[in-house]
């Protein structure tokens, strides 16, 4: 046998990503509509209701501290309600199967906004706690600043995207 000559081949089980058991449990539709649209306004509201709250939490550092939890449980919720939408769009994809290529790569990006508006509120959060910004909670009041509008337009994008793919 020659240097070189041997042939390595990896076989792997069915190719379902890791993820897909997670939603297995779920209903693909209640009463005859889909889960999908029923899901997808939980993150449509507490999205940009989370922004707005942290873009209160930026100018007025004593909402922050009487507020920031229940802004930080509102980004969280938003973030799982994000997430949920997602999969549940994957449930709905596989019956139809005319649906934008937009709103499909939009629904994918859609966790990850909300999930780093949801890091920095609760960092903003736990800067005001501690009874001073400085330096590092200015950086980070100026980059919630940045992803609360990043996150409000992406959920516009990917709600408006889906919309034009249902309706027209």
């Amino acid at each position: 046998m020659s240097r070189g000559s041997t042939t390595w081949q990896v076989t792997a089980g069915p190719q379902t990503p890791w993820h897909s058991w997670v939603v297995d449990f779920l209903p693909p539709d209640i009463n005859g509509l889909p889960l999908h649209p029923l899901v997808v306004h939980a993150a449509v509201v507490l999205i940009p209701l989370t922004g707005v709250l942290a873009l209160l939490m930026v100018i007025v550092p004593r909402f922050s501290y009487r507020f920031g939890p229940l802004v930080v449980v509102l980004g969280w919720v938003a973030v799982g309600s994000a997430w949920l939408g997602k999969e549940t769009g994957e449930m709905l994809r596989r019956k139809v199967e005319d649906v934008s290529a937009t709103h499909v790569e939009a629904g994918d990006l859609l966790p990850m906004f909300a999930g780093v508006q949801a890091v920095l509120v609760t960092l903003l959060w736990l800067a005001d706690r501690r009874g001073g910004r400085g330096v590092l909670g200015v950086l980070v009041a100026l980059a919630t600043l940045v992803v609360v509008a990043a996150a409000g337009y992406w959920t516009y994008r990917t709600g408006d995207s889906g919309a034009q793919s249902v309706w027209g």
